[in-house]
């Protein structure tokens, strides 16, 4: 399913974890495909409350803890910079959909990073 939202399909996520050497790409295109799969289901199921979207995120979430083990094999982890980064999208995500007063904690609670 393409994403329809134009403030979403126009960004590139994850780009400071891109630009950092320390972060390999192929393990970074997968946190980037949560992020994807994360908005397809926004538009899919269209919450209307923040306890909605707040269940979405955190099937998001769990897929981040799983991928913390890729950015290990492969050298790597979910450190500050990767975690504020990924933080920040998933509230980027959050506001792109009318989120705006989502709490940033709240959308990435059950992190194990």
């Amino acid at each position: 399913m393409p994403i329809t939202n134009q403030q979403v399909s126009g960004h590139e996520f994850l780009r400071q974890m891109y630009d950092d050497s320390y972060f390999p790409d192929h393990v970074v295109d997968h946190g980037k495909a949560i992020l994807l799969r994360l908005c397809e289901r926004i538009e899919d199921e269209q919450p209307s409350a923040l306890d909605t979207l707040y269940a979405l995120t955190e099937a998001a979430t769990e897929e981040f803890n799983l991928l913390e083990r890729e950015f290990e094999a492969a050298g790597s982890e979910i450190e500050t910079v990767a975690r504020e980064c990924i933080c920040d999208e998933f509230r980027f995500v959050a506001s792109a959909y009318g989120f705006a007063d989502a709490d940033g904690e709240e959308l990435t609670a059950g992190r194990d990073w």
